[in-house]
């Protein structure tokens, strides 16, 4: 049933037993079809804040029934039918399990097919399948194509900007070997070479997320003029241009081997994921590029070993600077603290309270293999500033979680630190505190 007499017909065109656009006559094509029984399964695409649909669809069901909502409708549901009937009803998350699960669609871990048959990769697939067998023809499903550099018409059709009518609408890739499908950078301005023995610091920036555009790029242009923003990259074209416009870098791309061996680039900021950092590091240093790297400066120790080497490897003349994000040592109360502290010429006793707070379990920092937890995400800030404070290297540590039932997944911990000077510290990182 469609309200649209043009569609309901396509649909009998495509093979549907009965089309109506009537209620009336849709309930005695349904009644008809399963001898009175009522249908097996309802599925709803309507796209409306009526719920008729939904109480339609719950009035010809059989006796436990399955009704889906596919599109976005009312759902102001009528009891009676679905309580008699003891109706099951669904709401379609998109293409089938594994959606918005970040393990499987960013990580590749499938579902085992012994408990989930039809995963979001295993739909797909099935229907490519029937696409290649010529089982399924989309081709009168198609109303409207448009090319790439006419998109903003196929939106204001799509989004009723134009009141034409349409079904399906295709947007156009040139498919020509000097153009490719799939973009590895974006440039609308082509990049200035600048050379490092100038002075000028030309800056890459690796990543364009809330902290880069909120907090560092500011820092960068605010910084005296010689600083250039000649590069930003990230993961989504459309972020790395809308830094690119907004703070007036040179050019945009989402290749990060571009940016960092591009001569006009002479220091690279990482603000990517933290899982990122080392690699970034390593290829930076090794383009011989400066490197500022956002805490932390890696995950693991093997990683630090591989920055390590990396940066040892470079002979001294040449070696860049690396430096890491800790930026609590140069907060203004901090700065006035160590000043207080250098007149003090015994052993210090430092105490440092952090009430972080809760993250959503499903944060990204949260994952252990993309941000590494919040103890080595961002514990190591306030190790930095201790040791910073205490003017002596660490020689002892020892760190306990509290014990909780998984809420806050080991965010509670007590660090107790040993410096070379006899100086002693204390770390208090509570993600169980009170907001007030």
């Amino acid at each position: 049933m469609d309200l649209d007499a043009s569609r309901a017909d396509l649909a009998q065109l495509m093979g549907a037993d009965g089309v109506t656009t009537s209620a009336s006559a849709f309930r005695d094509l349904c009644t008809e079809s399963s001898r009175g029984a009522g249908v097996d399964c309802v599925l709803i695409t309507a796209e409306t804040s009526s719920s008729d649909p939904v109480n339609l669809a719950g009035a010809i069901a059989r006796d436990r029934g399955i009704v889906v909502a596919v599109g976005t409708v009312g759902m102001d549901i009528e009891r009676k039918s679905y309580y008699e009937k003891e109706l099951d009803f669904r709401i379609s998350r998109s293409y089938g399990p594994g959606r918005y699960d970040a393990a499987y669609e960013q990580k590749g871990r499938d579902y085992p097919i012994g408990y989930v048959r039809w995963t979001e990769t295993r739909n797909m697939e099935a229907f490519v399948q029937l696409l290649a067998d010529k089982k399924v023809d989309v081709g009168a499903l198609i109303t409207h194509r448009f090319s790439i550099d006419r998109a903003q018409s196929a939106y204001d059709l799509i989004t009723g900007e134009s009141r034409e009518p349409f079904l399906g609408v295709v947007i156009q890739y040139a498919a020509g070997k000097d153009d490719p499908r799939v973009f590895a950078a974006i440039s609308e301005i082509a990049p200035v070479s600048l050379p490092a023995s100038t002075g000028v610091l030309s800056v890459g920036l690796l990543g364009a997320g809330v902290f880069a555009t909120g907090t560092l790029i500011p820092a960068l242009k605010a910084s005296p003029s010689n600083t250039r923003l000649v590069a930003v990259c990230a993961a989504s074209g459309s972020h790395a241009q809308h830094a690119q416009r907004k703070f007036g870098f040179n050019y945009c791309t989402t290749d990060e081997s571009q940016l960092i061996h591009d001569p006009a680039v002479n220091a690279v900021v990482i603000a990517t994921r933290h899982h990122l950092h080392a690699k970034l590091v390593v290829s930076a240093l090794s383009a011989g590029k400066h490197v500022f790297c956002e805490k932390p400066l890696c995950l693991s120790e093997e990683e630090l070993c591989t920055i390590t080497a990396a940066y040892l490897g470079i002979n001294v003349a040449q070696r860049p600077t690396l430096m890491v994000g800790f930026n609590r040592r140069f907060a203004p109360m901090a700065t006035r603290m160590k000043t207080f502290l250098a007149s003090i010429s015994e052993s210090l006793a430092l105490h440092y309270r952090i009430n972080a707070g809760p993250l959503p379990p499903d944060h990204w920092v949260n994952d252990r293999e993309q941000g590494g937890g919040r103890i080595l995400g961002e514990v190591c800030h306030f190790i930095d500033l201790l040791m910073h404070l205490a003017g002596s290297p660490i020689v002892e540590v020892e760190a306990r979680a509290v014990g909780n039932s998984g809420r806050y997944s080991g965010e509670n911990v007590l660090v107790s630190l040993r410096f070379g000077n006899g100086s002693e510290g204390s770390i208090s990182y509570l993600a169980n505190g009170d907001r007030a």
